[in-house]
Formats: structure tokens, C-alpha cells, sequence
């Protein structure tokens, strides 16, 4: 098993420093989300041959490596204008994927919740025009739902991985969506077994259970918006199980990608994942 740094709260550091940020940590691997000299969320990379030359030098020099690229593109967007270039931005993400000798990428479903149907029908189309560029180049692909998305629920979510019936393609469980996966109700153990065998990545951070106390965890204004709200916490500081969330993970024996993803401590950082890696560590080395 591998456990990987989302290094997002130094995405403000060169991408030199950041590699050495993430060695300085303990970190063994990083799974690089956007950022706006590399892989920017929704628009075209920033990247050229002496970017990736750069960051594959800073890995090499610190022995880190690089787990996942994390490309967010509109892939599922109703609009087709969106769709279409999130489809060629998809095509040269992989192709830096292949410059960065990185075997997989990981991203989320996108689209709309309160348009499913057809942002789902979107995404089989895009998925139709990648699947061929995914098997040419060898690149693996792990998706996950994310709040908003067009689906935020667990079992469909492996469902529809399951439906496009390719080994390569597989689920990631993300901590901090616990409560969107099953409507508050919470049952991790429930909905790890029921990945099985398409679970191969997991996002770590804590969050608060929105549809707690009637639903009034947060608060929006005004009343009836419509907005997901979440957050990526520190271990023990929302109310995820994670007595129930390791234990089954060592159940079923999971091998594959661990990813400490804390966002809330921008003023912290160092303390929080430092904090969190020895947490991952000591529950997956029992």
C-alpha cells in the first residue's frame, strides 16, 4: 500500500519546493492535484517539456514518487462546448501522465446533481472518445464521486465503474464524501465491502455528517440554495467513524492508494499532515 500527499496547501511553492516539502514531511509519494502551473483545475495544462523535466529532476533528488496526476476537466458537462474541451484536455493530460512516467490518474465524475441524466450521458460520450487514448497510452484511471457531481452516492458510483468494464478503471472512496455516499447515514463498512474489488484509492480527511441535527450542521443562506457544503479535516475533528473505516480496510485486506488530503489548515499545514501520516501509518501497520 502506498500513502500519498494531496500537496494542495503548498500549491503556492515552486514545484521544486514542493517535492521537498513533501520529503521534509515523511511522505513517500505525492499525488499531485491542480495547480495553476501544472495541471489547473478545468483549463488547459501549463505544462511544457521543462516543466515535467523539472519536476521529474525534484523527485528523483528526493526520492519521492509520484502515485497520481489528479486532472479536473468539465468531462461530464451538460454544455458540449465544455465537454468537448475537457475531452481534449483530457488527451494531453494523459500525455503528460506518459512524460511523467505515471501509470495513473484519478479524477471525479463532475457534472451536476440537479441535472443527472444528462450530465451521465455526457460522460459515457467522453468516455467513449478516452477510453481508446487510456488503453493506447497504459494509463490507469481512478474516479470518484465528489459532492455535486451528477452522482454523489457510493453504490452507484461503483455501479457505473462497474458498468464500463474495464479492469483499469476503478473507485476511489474519499473520507470526507461519507455522508453525501449514503444520505448521512454513514455505513462505511457497508460501502467499502460493496466497492470490493473496484476500490483501489482512498482520500483521507475527516468532515462533519451535513444532514446532522436536522440539517442544520451548516448553515446557508438563503434558505433552499442549492450548494453542497463539506470539508477535509484532520483526523478526530468531524464526526467520520474511523475506528469503522480502518478496521475494514484491514478486513479486506485494501492494497492500494492511501492520499492524506487535508485542506482546512492553510496556516498549519506542516503540523496537520505530519499529524495525519502518522495516523495512516500506525492504523495500516497493525
Amino acid at each position: 500500500m502506498r500513502i500519498a500527499l494531496d500537496p494542495y496547501m503548498y500549491r503556492t511553492l515552486s514545484l521544486g519546493k514542493m517535492v521537498d516539502k513533501v520529503a521534509e514531511l515523511g511522505y513517500e509519494h505525492i499525488e499531485l492535484s491542480p495547480r495553476e502551473d501544472f495541471l489547473p483545475f478545468y483549463k488547459a495544462p501549463r505544462v511544457d517539456k521543462a516543466r515535467i523535466k523539472e519536476f521529474r529532476k525534484a523527485l528523483s533528488d528526493t526520492g519521492v514518487k509520484l502515485s497520481s496526476l489528479l486532472p479536473m476537466y468539465h468531462w461530464a458537462a451538460a454544455d458540449e462546448g465544455l465537454r468537448v474541451a475537457a475531452v481534449r484536455n483530457w488527451k494531453r493530460a494523459i500525455q503528460i501522465a506518459v512524460e511523467m512516467d505515471c501509470e495513473l490518474v484519478n479524477t471525479e465524475f463532475t457534472g451536476q446533481s440537479d441535472n443527472p441524466l444528462v450530465c451521465e450521458n455526457q460522460f459515457m460520450r467522453s468516455m467513449d472518445e478516452l477510453i481508446p487514448e487510456f488503453e493506447r497510452e497504459g494509463i490507469k484511471l481512478d474516479i470518484q464521486a465528489h459532492p455535486y457531481d451528477f452522482c454523489e452516492r457510493n453504490n452507484e458510483s461503483v455501479d457505473i465503474i462497474r458498468g464500463l468494464d474495464r479492469d483499469w478503471i476503478n473507485y476511489l472512496y474519499a473520507a470526507p464524501h461519507t455522508f453525501f455516499y449514503d444520505d448521512g447515514v454513514g455505513d462505511i463498512a457497508s460501502m467499502l465491502k460493496y466497492a470490493g474489488s473496484k476500490l483501489s484509492h482512498l482520500i483521507i480527511a475527516d468532515t462533519y455528517n451535513h444532514k446532522a441535527s436536522s440539517g442544520l450542521r451548516y448553515i446557508v443562506n438563503p434558505p433552499g440554495v442549492v450548494a453542497t457544503v463539506h470539508q477535509h479535516l484532520d483526523i478526530g475533528q468531524g464526526e467520520v467513524n474511523w475506528e469503522e473505516f480502518f478496521s475494514t480496510l484491514r478486513e479486506i485486506q485494501f492494497d492500494g492508494i492511501a492520499t492524506v488530503s487535508v485542506f482546512a489548515w492553510e496556516d498549519r499545514p506542516d503540523e496537520s499532515n505530519r499529524m495525519m501520516l502518522e495516523r495512516v501509518k500506525s492504523e495500516f501497520c497493525r
